[in-house]
């Protein structure tokens, strides 16, 4: 899981960017990495649900976003996987 926060963005910036990011994001859905995505209250960033390998690889590829290039939107990276103590729930046969 991705949270990002975003700096804040100039008038300027914010016609400059949104043509680049929403593509780029877009296509890290389309090729499997991003499976939900969501925008902060009060357009503070994003929150991205992630389905990579590794922390390094999601790092990556969010810091190759053009936002990530110019360091305007970083993020903070938790690993999580499924809540495997539910197994315990299931009686064995």
């Amino acid at each position: 899981m991705a949270t990002g926060t975003l700096k804040p963005l100039s008038p300027e910036q914010r016609q400059h960017y949104p043509p680049k990011e929403v593509p780029a994001t877009l296509q890290l859905y389309l090729d499997g990495k991003m499976e939900q995505f969501w925008l902060r209250d009060k357009e503070e960033g994003v929150i991205f649900l992630m389905t990579v390998d590794s922390v390094d690889e999601a790092d990556g590829l969010l810091k190759a976003l053009p936002l990530g290039q110019d360091n305007l939107l970083t993020f903070d990276l938790m690993p999580v996987g499924p809540l495997l103590p539910l197994g315990m729930l299931i009686k064995s046969k």
